[in-house]
């Protein structure tokens, strides 16, 4: 096979290479994506839910003051319903926070434990590797 040849075949399976590596981003960027929507959507839809909760609440609340008019009745449940909005918006901001928050910590202990075991396989690895090669030394002293 001529050199050219061996070339050629080299630029070639450096193209497929980079190929499957732009391939692999484009699967990783697309699953981000995908996530990221998932979680718009879930986000969405639990805050769906918690405004509906809170109409439910206004509701029931209202039920037990038989004497408001029609319009006064409104305004208590739509005043109900803000003041619940308000509430889980500030809890879930809170929330928010402390996940982030605790995410970061967690990252970091994370690493630290990594950083330990890698250290105690690299120890041990050292320490087989010195063992066995003392034994050798001994072995082939005799």
């Amino acid at each position: 096979m001529s050199e050219g040849r061996r070339s050629g075949d080299m630029w070639m399976y450096q193209d497929q290479d980079q190929d499957q590596e732009q391939d692999r981003d484009r699967d990783r960027d697309r699953e981000q994506n995908h996530d990221q929507a998932i979680n718009e959507i879930e986000g969405f839809l639990l805050w769906e839910a918690e405004k509906d909760r809170a109409r439910t609440r206004a509701e029931a609340f209202c039920a037990g003051l038989p004497w408001l008019t029609d319009s006064q009745r409104r305004e208590v449940e739509l005043r109900y319903c803000q003041d619940q909005r308000d509430a889980s918006r500030a809890y879930l901001e809170r929330i928010s926070v402390r996940s982030a928050t605790l995410r970061t910590e967690y990252e970091g202990v994370y690493r630290a434990l990594r950083r330990r075991l890698i250290t105690a396989l690299l120890s041990g690895s050292v320490a087989v590797a010195a063992l066995l090669a003392m034994t050798a030394v001994g072995l082939t002293a005799r």
